[in-house]
């Protein structure tokens, strides 16, 4: 039976992003890794958006970049300017395809099509188990939930960022090409915390979803009647479907770094890399990725890799408010873009702004929900 240096267990955006940064190492050339995943990556099965300065490490497989976006809500709605950082999109199968390719030579990485099961950490060696067959690894990095305790447990309330949306092409042109819609909050909340996300790819073709940040998931025809009805208000009457696309996130400060050991490690979702407070993962997981491939040159120990940082706090009393009182969402998000620079909130959202700079946009916000969800948490 081959023993790998390193296994990776689940070929999304974590687990590949995790190889495409160590076969761009040398320190790792000769490692042998193998990667598992139980389908061939060779489809568009969803998009990943984020907001960079500059030029970044996807800037060949961008689908898209947009340099405004727009917010809007029945009490403040905004066109703005994001400069020095633009929106960008990538769909699934251009990185899928990247990454391979960038992979399909090094002798050195296997890929296998099998559903895993189980890890385990037997101190020496770790043990991962298929459906197929059990492979042996010093290192396993897991991007597969299996544990189904932080929807459970109670600790950590668990909202779920869930959607549906449609690929649609319009007759005339109906959309503004360069402006991302980030939030649109008038559309009737129905006490929840809900909004239209457009990404608009030119003037008559654009990705129109409805989302909402709440416990419970809907029905499909319900997302696809929001969207109809949204489309029917913009005057878009005249448009063909070219494809849906529909998914759901966890938003929890659930500690998933419980379930690392010294010899796993759990990455993307599974590790806890979501951003709570919006869902948003793709460019948490490239920061830690890269902290990860850095830490693998120096120490052995996975289980002391990353720490909680005052973000992790942050987030921990807003999804508190947002599980109590989900009506409260739309009015939360408006006051924070309301009352301040976008710039300063995406740097926010980045976890990458200074103490001085946080109290600035927390104190943004109304002060009682804080303070009652900061009492409860204490006592």
């Amino acid at each position: 039976m081959q023993k790998y240096d390193y296994i990776i267990t689940g070929m999304g955006a974590s687990g590949l992003m995790l190889v495409y940064h160590l076969i761009s190492d040398p320190f790792f050339d000769q490692k042998t890794i193998l990667l598992i995943d139980k389908q061939n990556k060779n489809r568009n099965d969803r998009t990943w958006c984020f907001w960079e300065k500059e030029n970044g490490t996807w800037d060949e497989i961008i689908h898209k970049k947009w340099n405004y976006i727009f917010f809007g809500s029945t009490n403040f709605s905004e066109k703005i300017k994001i400069d020095p950082y633009q929106y960008k999109m990538i769909q699934s199968k251009d990185f899928y395809q990247y990454v391979l390719k960038a992979i399909a030579h090094n002798t050195n990485i296997t890929i296998i099509k099998e559903n895993v099961q189980a890890i385990k950490d037997e101190g020496d060696i770790v043990e991962v188990q298929t459906d197929q067959r059990i492979h042996l690894g010093n290192k396993v990095f897991n991007s597969v939930i299996f544990s189904s305790e932080y929807k459970e447990q109670k600790r950590f309330p668990l909202l779920n960022q869930h959607f549906l949306g449609w690929f649609i092409k319009t007759s005339t042109p109906s959309f503004e090409a360069e402006t991302a819609t980030f939030m649109d909050f008038t559309v009737p909340q129905k006490g929840n915390t809900r909004f239209m996300y457009v990404l608009p790819f030119s003037e008559t073709e654009a990705l129109v979803e409805y989302t909402l940040f709440s416990e419970k998931l809907l029905e499909e025809n319900e997302y696809e009647l929001e969207i109809k009805e949204y489309l029917k208000q913009k005057g878009i009457n005249d448009y063909s479907i070219l494809e849906k696309e529909k998914g759901c996130i966890p938003m929890t400060c659930y500690d998933f770094r419980k379930y690392n050991s010294k010899n796993v490690i759990n990455i993307g979702t599974a590790g806890g890399w979501t951003k709570p407070s919006t869902g948003y993962t793709f460019s948490i997981t490239l920061k830690n990725i890269k902290k990860l491939t850095k830490y693998l040159k120096h120490k052995s120990d996975l289980s002391k890799f990353g720490k909680r940082a005052k973000f992790w706090y942050y987030d921990l009393l807003f999804i508190d408010i947002l599980y109590k009182e989900n009506e409260k969402g739309s009015a939360l998000f408006s006051q924070l873009f309301k009352k301040n620079d976008s710039k300063k909130i995406l740097k926010f959202l980045d976890e990458e702004t200074s103490f001085i700079e946080d109290v600035k946009i927390t104190t943004s916000l109304p002060n009682m929900p804080f303070l009652k969800a900061l009492w409860k948490r204490i006592f």
